[in-house]
């Protein structure tokens, strides 16, 4: 797919307005009981960019941006200020805030996860887009170095070791992460007046699969 390893402004994204969304069906039978189901593994995640603009030189900024990925045509990353690490927004990142797999002797190639959990059940969401710089790696609870002992792809969010983690070691990392998104319009419409008047542009963006 089209996608430019660049990120939305992150001035510009502090204040927007979104969130993950589902897609379940819903049928109600006679009995009035009713059958879910859901054709998405993962969830999606939608924002308003509008919301951000607080001068006349955010919308510059924002128009573009947009020229420069031709509206909806190429995806860019997407900081969400809400969800954007791999631990809570107050804590600090370490090297065993997730677990992203278990060595077998074999494999050195690993991607990264977020897992959310409420009670006993939790869903686990794949980090496409690590932000370079931010990303810690352990094996058995020992933080190795990077470019030694492992190398990240950032563009896809895959951790490659020079040796395979040892058979049943944990493989655990820390990092912050962006959202693959594109604009959902072909459309930046603005007015200078209504913007001075408090009102701001509707700027859709939606997640993308990468």
């Amino acid at each position: 797919m089209s996608f430019h390893e660049v990120r939305f402004p992150a001035s510009l994204s502090f204040g927007s307005v979104g969130g993950p969304e589902r897609r379940t069906e819903v049928v109600t039978l006679a009995n009035g009981f009713e059958e879910r189901n859901t054709p998405w593994a993962h969830s999606r995640r939608r924002y308003d960019a509008g919301v951000g603009m607080r001068s006349l030189d955010d919308i510059e900024t924002l128009i573009a941006f947009f020229e420069a990925r031709a509206g909806q045509m190429y995806g860019f990353r997407w900081k969400d200020w809400s969800d954007y690490k791999s631990c809570p927004a107050s804590a600090e990142i370490r090297p065993d805030d997730q677990v992203i797999g278990q060595g077998d002797g074999q494999r050195r190639e690993f991607a990264l996860l977020k897992t959310y959990r409420s009670g006993s059940t939790g869903y686990t969401r794949p980090i496409a887009k690590p932000v370079a710089g931010t990303v810690r790696v352990a094996v058995a609870q020992v933080e190795l170095r990077e470019g030694d002992e492992w190398a990240l792809d950032a563009s896809t969010g895959n951790i490659r070791f020079a040796r395979a983690p040892g058979v049943d070691q944990p493989v655990t990392a820390g990092f912050e992460f962006d959202v693959p998104v594109r604009f959902d319009t072909d459309a930046i419409r603005t007015s200078v007046a209504n913007f001075q008047a408090g009102e701001v542009p509707n700027v859709p963006v939606v997640e993308v699969r990468v």
